[in-house]
């Protein structure tokens, strides 16, 4: 067998492990918008360090559904967004880790596989897809559609900002029914996003368009990230246009932590996202 079937079929049975018992969504049946080439299964990297799954080249970009054994009352469903620099996608350390505590509070998670490397376009194109498909079929989950929310990481977060300002522009042809609801979420948690502060002068980026119809946002970060800058021009992007912000700042924690034990920033945020949210989707 050739050495590079034999990597397919081992990049093949790792991904089907993640999704395996759960229901895959394919965001584009057809062919997927800007994209030319075949799809094909995602490429995992060679780089596991700290135990992280890091896979790249996506282009059949997948919404992965990890229900609750026991859902809450409140209908919500968050749509979460692993980061990686817009490069590889850190799939269980911003994805199912990520996916598997909400499903302990109660929440129905879809972790996104949006398109990588270098392809922020498709990126919000993905996003803004994946929101529609999920509210549209909201009913199938007993998801409430005006509770259908984002959550991202590092470049994830910088994708759930994005879309979250920028949701009133179609970024794609329609394809379906679907492309006729919002894609506006209706909450958003940015967990030590980053690129928001690309502006001049490290402001808030000129691409995003905060104003009073954006969602609520809780932001969570520290002063030692080196993208900790992002959640302080957004909160106050968001403060000025008098959309409720809660933001935590933390001295310590780096970037890229997730919720694994044995960083401060890591064991602090859970909790206060988890209060947050069950006051937000309780409105």
């Amino acid at each position: 067998m050739k050495p590079s079937i034999l990597s397919l079929m081992i990049m093949a049975i790792t991904l089907n492990a993640f999704s395996q018992q759960r229901t895959v969504i394919h965001l584009w049946r057809g062919k997927v918008p800007g994209e030319d080439g075949a799809k094909h299964v995602p490429v995992i990297t060679p780089d596991t360090s700290k135990g992280v799954i890091r896979i790249t080249d996506i282009t059949d970009p997948v919404l992965t559904v990890y229900k609750p054994d026991t859902p809450n009352n409140t209908g919500a469903g968050i749509i979460v967004c692993p980061g990686g620099g817009y490069q590889i996608l850190a799939l269980n350390l911003e994805g199912k880790e990520i996916a598997e505590w909400l499903n302990k509070l109660g929440y129905t998670a879809f972790v996104l596989q949006y398109r990588v490397p270098k392809k922020q376009a498709g990126a919000l194109q993905d996003v803004q897809r994946a929101i529609r498909l999920v509210r549209g079929k909201s009913a199938n989950w007993k998801l409430a559609p005006d509770k259908i929310g984002v959550m991202g990481f590092s470049a994830g977060g910088s994708l759930s900002a994005r879309i979250s300002t920028l949701y009133g522009t179609n970024w794609y042809a329609p394809v379906d029914k679907a492309d006729s609801l919002s894609s506006r979420p209706d909450f958003a948690l940015l967990i030590y996003p980053a690129y928001l502060d690309l502006g001049n002068g490290n402001t808030l980026t000129p691409a995003l368009k905060v104003d009073h119809h954006t969602p609520s946002m809780f932001i969570f970060q520290t002063a030692d990230d080196p993208y900790g800058n992002s959640a302080l021009v957004m909160t106050g992007a968001l403060r000025k246009a008098k959309v409720p912000v809660e933001l935590h700042y933390y001295p310590k924690g780096g970037h890229g932590y997730g919720l694994r034990p044995g960083n401060p920033a890591a064991e602090a945020w859970p909790p206060l996202a988890a209060k947050w949210l069950a006051e937000i989707v309780n409105l």
